[in-house]
């Protein structure tokens, strides 16, 4: 079956705690990567989409795998490394909604993932290709992946859906800029915040509106920019530009909401809605990970969307 979207990346044992680690606090475990996020974001609105990262032949794989499938991600086409670990992170709440993130990454099962660890679910074929910079960030292997993916699904007629989703602990903005603007012509839809958008287009001296002219002269067919709590702003090829502003929510938890805001605009371009449904949709489902705890948790079922319309105190019934 032919997948909606078809994404895959890093997904990692996540620690999280209500407090410093040195004091004892107890941790919570759960699953977390930016692309897996975004998987569980668009199975939960209905659409068919398959992850195919790659893990270790470990405990943390086997609790990837079982959570992924359980919120209806296909993982048929994940691979498996005999020889490498799962990756994990520590997410530590240090105090109100601010978080402090320890990462053991390297040398982890996803830095080996190759070009033709991907064969199988490329030839299955799907309408959307979603990327970030993240996995770029992850060294040789898994940026060829990247590249040869975008490529393919480019050659297919598939949309390629690029997140820049800049990892200052994996690399350096000059980095990400060397690699990132070499994919621009592969690349229909780009997803950036307003301090990333940088690393792919333009000077240091370069506006906003030159350097999402820049992407969309490089072959894109739309930019969208996003704006934390001041909501998003999308660039279409025919020059026209929306602004949506953001729902106002309590801020509980801001990790996450990038990925969130991503399923939700991948969402409205596979439901064909006009563009500034698109934005709507992208700014609810941030709102929904930026009130709820987790970095996917509480994203919201295709029948929820309209919850944040609810007077404050509501009770649903």
């Amino acid at each position: 079956m032919t997948a909606d979207v078809l994404t895959f990346g890093e997904t990692m044992l996540s620690l999280q705690t209500e407090g410093p680690l040195s004091t004892g606090v107890p941790a919570r475990t759960a699953v977390a990567g930016a692309e897996s996020n975004v998987a569980v974001g668009l199975a939960r609105l209905g659409h068919h989409v398959s992850w195919a990262g790659r893990l270790g032949a470990d405990e943390p794989a086997r609790l990837v795998l079982r959570t992924l499938r359980g919120e209806g991600v296909d993982v048929r086409h994940a691979t498996t490394d005999p020889e490498a670990p799962t990756g994990a992170l520590l997410r530590e709440r240090l105090v109100g909604d601010v978080a402090r993130v320890h990462y053991w990454r390297a040398g982890s099962a996803a830095s080996r993932l190759r070009q033709e660890h991907l064969t199988a679910a490329l030839a299955e074929g799907a309408r959307v290709l979603h990327v970030t910079g993240i996995t770029c960030a992850l060294g040789p292997g898994p940026l060829s992946a990247v590249t040869g993916a975008a490529e393919y699904a480019r050659a297919h007629g598939w949309t390629v859906a690029l997140d820049v989703n800049h990892r200052a602990r994996l690399w350096s903005g000059r980095e990400a800029a060397a690699v990132l603007r070499r994919l621009r012509g592969s690349v229909d839809l780009v997803i950036a915040s307003d301090d990333e958008l940088p690393l792919i287009a333009g000077d240091d001296d370069t506006d906003e509106a030159a350097r999402v002219a820049e992407l969309l002269a490089a072959g894109g067919r739309e930019v969208v920019v996003k704006r934390g709590a001041d909501g998003a702003a999308r660039y279409g090829a025919d020059g026209h530009r929306l602004h949506q502003p953001a729902p106002r929510v309590p801020v509980i938890d801001t990790v996450g909401a990038k990925d969130a805001f991503c399923a939700g605009y991948l969402s409205g371009l596979l439901d064909a809605l006009a563009p500034a449904d698109r934005l709507g949709r992208a700014v609810t489902t941030g709102a929904f990970a930026v009130a709820t705890r987790g970095d996917w948790e509480g994203l919201p079922h295709r029948d929820e969307l309209a919850v944040l319309n609810a007077p404050p105190g509501s009770a649903i019934r």
